[in-house]
């Protein structure tokens, strides 16, 4: 991330963010909106876990949660509503949702670390963890509640701080219905390109591909060096983007006039309003990869592309203050590509 943007209120490294929460078992960097005010209805953190790490059980009462797994494999178990239990493991390029209020844990069941981007549907999502939540209550409470005697949780903290990460003393569990499939993971990566053009490609999670989602979705999207995002907008619908890799540029247009436009890299994260144009393109020649989480499960598109075919050259001349003759000749276009090839020289920048 360029050094301007460390004061732009679209952009902010996520990488960079002092931990919320650190251990030699792993961390917790989170970007909501104490950080980058502008956002609403959706956050993001990034979770690293050492080999052996626990994320410990716990849950968000007002956001559902979208995870991508970045490196690493983990084991998730989430217990929702009714008795209802979800296991399974997570690699590289595979996805996890967690309704809001389900209880759920990662635990790293592999040698090396585990790394997560992880996206809530609210700005300030909130926390509780089993052991703050086990600490509110007094040893007789929890004692009645399993049939056991007092004297069994002595040993438990009488504190609501969680533990957040703990780490675990044996060999992790697997079982064989853990490698199953379930409405709740996603393999996002393995499956093949919604769309595909030599200036890039995405890979979609929405709700039409992945019915579990609620309130929230995402998109792979890479970008390759001849390739650029379209100017486009979202009706209804925020985006909130984290750079993986490459290099890139963003410019969005607010109501009031103003064009902001900064440069994009890895571990940056940005925020997009609802229904503001604006465009992305690589200013490298390596791909640029982007996880775009969006604050509705399915996410609408404007794109400039096709908006020329929908007015006569009348109403184009009339709205853009030219003659016919200085009118470009635009093509009729009917299907908005989202991805389109950069056949000219990228502009300096302002």
């Amino acid at each position: 991330m360029t050094q301007a943007n460390t004061v732009n209120n679209n952009v902010t490294s996520l990488i960079s963010q002092s931990p919320s929460f650190r251990s030699p078992d792993g961390s917790i960097v989170t970007v909501d909106s104490s950080v980058l005010p502008v956002m609403k209805r959706l956050s993001i953190r990034r979770l690293l876990l050492s080999s052996a790490a626990v994320r410990e059980p716990h849950w968000h009462p007002n956001a559902q949660e979208l995870g991508y797994c970045l490196q690493g494999n983990a084991l998730i178990t989430i217990a929702d509503s009714h008795s209802v239990r979800h296991s399974f493991t997570v690699s590289p390029g595979e996805m996890f949702f967690v309704p809001s209020g389900a209880l759920h844990h990662i635990e790293n069941i592999g040698d090396g670390n585990a790394e997560f981007i992880i996206a809530f549907s609210h700005e300030n999502p909130e926390d509780f963890g089993i052991s703050g939540s086990f600490g509110a209550m007094t040893n007789s409470v929890l004692a009645n509640t399993y049939n056991l005697k007092t004297a069994d949780f002595e040993a438990f903290k009488r504190s609501t701080a969680s533990t957040h990460i703990g780490r675990r003393a044996g060999k992790p569990v697997v079982e064989t219905q853990d490698l199953r499939p379930d409405p709740l993971h996603y393999n996002l990566e393995g499956t093949l390109p919604q769309i595909l053009f030599d200036a890039g490609s995405a890979h979609t999670a929405k709700k039409e591909l992945w019915p579990a989602l609620k309130n929230i979705s995402m998109f792979s999207v890479r970008i390759t060096g001849v390739g650029m995002r379209e100017p486009h907008w979202h009706p209804e619908t925020a985006e909130m983007g984290y750079i993986t890799n490459g290099r890139g540029r963003i410019t969005i247009l607010s109501p009031n006039g103003h064009v902001n436009t900064f440069e994009i890299s890895a571990g940056d994260t940005y925020f997009i309003p609802p229904a503001y144009p604006h465009h992305i393109e690589n200013l490298g020649s390596d791909e640029l990869h982007l996880l775009i989480f969006f604050d509705q499960p399915t996410p609408g598109d404007v794109g400039f592309q096709t908006l020329p075919s929908c007015y006569s050259r009348d109403v184009l001349t009339a709205a853009f203050g030219v003659s016919d003759d200085a009118l470009p000749d635009f093509p009729i276009i009917t299907v908005d590509p989202l991805i389109v090839p950069r056949i000219n020289p990228v502009s300096p920048a302002a």
